[in-house]
């Protein structure tokens, strides 16, 4: 038998992920934002896959189009590749050490960047080009913070400790 997950602190970290998407930033860091929600599906789509699928990645991507005032399904359908890779590698990607995880996560990222840059390209916008790139860096740097924070609420909605309820 499964173990009971709470999921209100899980969806918490997916809505606390794309309302930072849209906090401001000046102007010479918004280049090097970190795609928090993708980051944070991965490791949703790594740890609970049959709860956090691609149905949740395309809904988020959804509201990442919106919030972001961008082409509607651009975000939605890059998120949803990127939860599909890992989806269908979780197993292996699971058990990879940090650093591997981690050059694994930048090979998402950059497919995902990939993804909207193709989006742009096919849809006659103009391309963001490389500071797409600055995102998949700085959202390669920050993947150990993220993965030890998602670890740390993946350990507290695991425990059977009622510190959640």
């Amino acid at each position: 038998m499964a173990r009971p997950v709470r999921l209100w602190p899980l969806i918490a970290a997916l809505i606390t992920a794309v309302a930072l998407e849209i906090v401001p930033l000046p102007g010479v860091l918004e280049a090097f934002r970190p795609p928090l929600p993708t980051m944070v599906m991965i490791y949703c789509a790594m740890m609970w896959p049959q709860r956090f699928g691609i149905g949740t990645a395309f809904c988020i991507g959804l509201c990442l189009d919106i919030l972001h005032g961008q082409l509607l399904g651009q975000n939605a359908l890059a998120l949803t590749a990127v939860t599909y890779l890992t989806l269908r590698f979780h197993l292996q990607i699971r058990i990879f050490p940090l650093w591997q995880l981690t050059v694994t996560v930048f090979a998402l990222l950059a497919f995902g960047a990939f993804l909207q840059f193709l989006i742009e390209g096919v849809a006659g916008l103009a391309p963001a080009g490389l500071a797409r790139m600055g995102r998949v860096f700085s959202g390669t740097l920050f993947w150990p913070l993220v993965m030890g924070i998602m670890d740390r609420i993946r350990l507290l909605v695991e425990s059977s400790r009622s510190s959640f309820n």
